[in-house]
């Protein structure tokens, strides 16, 4: 079988390092393109990362970005010009720059997840359940907790599961967005849904959706060990995405949960 040229954007990042191990491991995957936001000196692998551009890209059949959100849209400008196929890691975007990204992903096959884990994404399904089965009694809250040097908060999952119960009611998430906290020991429910992220030593990834009636407490959550667990998962969908058609793909897509 012909190996899929994989590109890597963010390589120097905590997921981009973790997507090199993984993709060497990977007989599907030959690895041709690491690119940076910065000039990076030194090789890895035998490649000279380089900054996003038009030759960077140019002998890859996918990118897998795990950057941040700026820099993903700069790379989907260029994925477009030259018809590359993009799995979208990367978290943090703005409800503008999500409508960017659906507007891209008519030109070109883009698959986007907050998270590549599988039981992240069985969760988010289950989520939306919940949501949708319960009655109105009941508030929601989402509690995450990652490792000390993420940025951003809440993590992407986090959103996802936000979305999840979101979409359980048949609501458009951006207007169910309570408050956001930080390093609270403890957060209330609200009409919203609000969200705690915890930033402490090198926690992969904990996530917790829990719904309330006053009377009972419903609990779903999930707890990440290993990051090649995302990692591995951007690769499958890397390959699920190569013989799709335009698009606005997720995990969901790809695990046909209905």
């Amino acid at each position: 079988m012909r190996k899929i040229n994989l590109a890597i954007s963010g390589c120097m990042g905590r997921m981009g390092q973790q997507l090199i191990k993984s993709a060497i491991k990977n007989k599907a995957f030959n690895l041709v393109s690491l690119t940076e936001n910065r000039k990076i000196q030194k090789k890895i692998l035998g490649i000279r990362p380089e900054v996003n551009s038009v030759n960077a890209f140019k002998n890859a059949n996918i990118i897998i970005d795990f950057t941040v959100p700026k820099c993903t849209l700069e790379i989907l400008k260029i994925a477009v010009k030259q018809k590359k196929k993009v799995v979208i890691g990367t978290t943090g975007f703005s409800k503008n720059e999500d409508k960017l990204i659906k507007k891209y992903s008519k030109r070109i096959p883009i698959l986007k997840a907050g998270n590549m884990s599988l039981g992240v994404n069985l969760l988010m399904f289950l989520t939306e359940i919940a949501s949708k089965s319960l009655t109105k009694n009941f508030l929601s809250k989402v509690y995450e907790v990652h490792h000390k040097h993420k940025k951003d908060y809440p993590s992407g999952t986090a959103l996802m599961l936000g979305k999840g119960i979101a979409n359980g009611k048949n609501k458009d998430f951006y207007n169910l967005i309570g408050k956001k906290y930080l390093n609270k020991k403890s957060f209330p429910y609200g009409n919203k849904i609000n969200f705690n992220s915890i930033r402490k030593g090198s926690v992969i990834g904990e996530h917790e959706v829990t719904f309330s009636s006053g009377k009972e407490i419903i609990t779903l959550n999930h707890e990440s060990f290993d990051r090649a667990l995302y990692s591995e998962g951007a690769l499958t969908a890397a390959k699920w995405l190569l013989n799709k058609k335009p698009g606005l793909y997720s995990m969901r897509d790809l695990l046909n949960f209905k």
